[in-house]
């Protein structure tokens, strides 16, 4: 039998067959499902997009039953044990691991294009000195599009490289830069001589010395924290990447719309929400009393860090970054806010209440504990979001832009206002 679905409309008793095709319809078969010749067509309400598929995508692929997460089919375990973050953004951007030569030219034009242009740095400069830096990225990013008039040949395929190159090098700059200023120290120029990470180190926290030397472990967290969060499927930022892409805008203006998407609390300020929650909490002992008002809906109470919109197990992502959380305490000192955190999840992993929702800890509920074991305040942590997260941005953009399906998007909506009117002049309202 062909994989299709019969459509029965009970109010016409017509007929419809629908092709199926990867486990989905096209909606707008449904518009041939009408009652008369006006009739508009069939349509499908699905709020927040919970489940529409808007795009075919050979990047990033998600059982969230299982807890799997591969990009290009390579799982993130593997990636995040073997490879590195510019490897990793390699693979995502163009399908394929780089061979030793293409991976040594990738890091030398990445390298090549960390210094930003002086305009950039008054740019910054004129923001204010309480300036929240999330702010501060996603306006100088949307800046970078007025230095590189170029950039609006979107078709142009060595255009759209020397983009993604320029991105993916400036984003830590931009970040090292917008943390400086908001604690009024003066901006550190890149080096280098230093790896990706080490050089973003360098930018943030190098004081007087004449040469930054890196812890090599908080260097190689923040590889892996970076290639966890390098791209994941189409999330609220990414969706935003691709909707503004598809008017044929320039990459840096709709990578600042995405990065705008990051801003919100939901998404790229979930971690700050786990540590204040973790605050609130304050000591172990207060953890099954915490349990308790959670369960009961009592005040505002909510477990932050733990279940997701696509994963129904464990957060892969998750797993490996308790592994590095070790490894950086073992530098910094322990975080005391992980016992609460381990408590808290060894209730909830044995508690029917949370196992029956499947509520599982999800990537943030370890990162911000790492983030400020290192030394990041709690407004840096979006920025550190969206920094690995340009990789997987430009990606699903190109994507996009190449994918001869896709047009400007453009959702439909439900009508529900008054029906149409006449104008009446003030003096005869009522």
């Amino acid at each position: 039998m062909a994989d299709t679905l019969t459509i029965v409309d009970n109010r016409t008793g017509k007929k419809y067959e629908l092709p199926i095709q990867n486990g989905t319809i096209r909606a707008m078969d449904l518009r041939q499902i009408k009652t008369g010749a006006d009739d508009f067509g069939l349509m499908t309400y699905d709020p927040a997009f919970m489940n529409t598929a808007n795009c075919r995508s050979s990047i990033t692929y998600i059982d969230g039953d299982k807890g799997i997460l591969l990009y290009r089919g390579y799982p993130i375990e593997q990636l995040a044990e073997e490879s590195d973050y510019l490897e990793t953004a390699y693979l995502i951007l163009f399908g394929e691991l780089p061979t030793a030569s293409q991976q040594q030219n990738w890091v030398r034009d990445i390298t090549y294009h960390t210094m930003l242009h002086e305009n950039i740095k008054k740019f910054m400069e004129g923001f204010r000195y309480d300036a929240h830096p999330m702010g501060i990225f996603l306006s100088t990013v949307g800046a970078l599009s007025t230095l590189n008039p170029d950039a609006k040949a979107i078709f142009d395929k060595a255009s759209r490289l020397r983009q993604t190159q320029r991105l993916i090098a400036k984003v830590p700059s931009i970040a090292a830069y917008a943390y400086r200023h908001s604690i009024g120290r003066p901006y550190n120029s890149p080096d280098n001589d230093l790896s990706f990470t080490g050089n973003f180190l360098n930018m943030l926290f190098k004081m007087t010395e004449l040469k930054y030397q890196p812890n090599p472990v908080l260097a190689r967290a923040l590889d892996v924290l970076f290639i966890l969060h390098a791209d994941h499927e189409q999330n609220c930022s990414t969706t935003t990447m691709r909707t503004i892409g598809s008017s044929h805008v320039d990459p840096y203006s709709a990578l600042a719309g995405a990065a705008a998407a990051l801003y919100g609390p939901l998404h790229g300020g979930a971690n700050e929400a786990v540590l204040r929650m973790l605050n609130e909490i304050g000591s172990v002992s207060k953890v099954p009393e915490f349990i308790k008002k959670v369960k009961s809906g009592e005040g505002s109470n909510r477990l932050m860090g733990f279940g997701h919109r696509v994963y129904k197990s464990y957060d892969p992502r998750a797993k490996v970054i308790k592994r590095i959380a070790d490894l950086v305490f073992a530098v910094t000192g322990k975080n005391p806010l992980l016992d609460i955190a381990l408590e808290l999840e060894r209730i909830a992993l044995q508690d029917e209440y949370f196992v029956t929702r499947k509520l599982y800890p999800n990537v943030d509920f370890y990162s911000g504990l790492i983030y400020q074991a290192m030394g990041f305040p709690v407004e840096m942590f979006p920025v550190l979001f969206a920094i690995p997260r340009t990789a997987g941005w430009i990606a699903q953009w190109e994507e996009m832009l190449l994918d001869p399906e896709q047009k400007i998007a453009r959702p439909r909506q439900i009508y529900t206002g008054a029906a149409q009117r006449d104008y009446v002049p003030r003096d005869k309202r009522a």
